[in-house]
């Protein structure tokens, strides 16, 4: 794990005094940042990008702890259209005094938020319909100035075992109540870089599996400067 990251005092965070047995999320932020390459792997593309930071499915908020604790000083935006996520997300930012980061509850179904810079849109995409997910992601490239990037990390839709195996996953988070709607379908690698390739964006695919059997990968596309 990347020596930035300090899992444990970013779970601290999300420990509410008023709710003193209430630990999931807590328990979930150590998991997560101490077991997912994701977070390494996106924080050296973004701790010198100065570009404003829209984070679309922003979840709990762990990517703007990241960000802050590697000394990352761009502003963050998170939406999400689970507003209990985007309560926790709030409270464990005040606890840990994060400057210029904010958090508001989205419907991406109407819309991208306004937004110029450069965008995120991490483990999400998989959550949305096939034409939803297209409009996101036009959403989201319609945000990029010149210099700023598109990160996305995505399973993809393949015959791989590591395919089956994400989905099942991805299903089982949804019956314990972590997401809430199933997985839709994961886009195609041919589908999703016509898109990117044809905005003009530099568009780079690396595997992004870690020490998991999930079949992730880690998407950069850069608007030219």
């Amino acid at each position: 794990m990347n020596a930035a990251i300090d899992a444990g005092v970013i779970a601290r965070a999300y420990l509410a005094p008023e709710r003193p047995f209430d630990r999931w999320h807590a328990n979930y932020a150590r998991w997560k940042l101490a077991r997912d390459p994701l977070y390494p792997g996106v924080l050296p593309l973004l701790r010198d990008d100065p570009q404003p930071l829209l984070d679309l499915g922003c979840g709990i908020g762990l990517l703007a702890h990241v960000l802050r604790g590697a000394g990352a000083a761009q502003a963050y935006r998170g939406v999400d259209f689970d507003a209990a996520k985007i309560a926790r997300a709030r409270d464990a930012a005040i606890r840990r005094q994060l400057q210029d980061v904010t958090f508001d509850t989205a419907d991406l179904s109407l819309g991208v938020p306004a937004h110029r810079g450069s965008v995120t849109i991490l483990d999400m995409l998989q959550y949305l319909p096939g034409p939803l997910q297209a409009n996101v992601v036009s959403g989201a490239i319609s945000c990029l100035v010149p210099g700023a990037q598109l990160l996305i990390r995505t399973g993809i839709e393949d015959a791989s075992t590591r395919s089956r195996i994400t989905d099942a996953v991805d299903r089982i988070g949804h019956r314990i109540g972590w997401m809430r709607s199933t997985p839709q379908r994961y886009p195609r690698r041919e589908v999703l870089t016509a898109m990117l390739e044809s905005a003009g964006l530099q568009v780079e695919w690396r595997p992004h599996l870690g020490g998991n059997l999930f079949n992730n990968w880690l998407v950069s596309a850069r608007r030219p400067a």
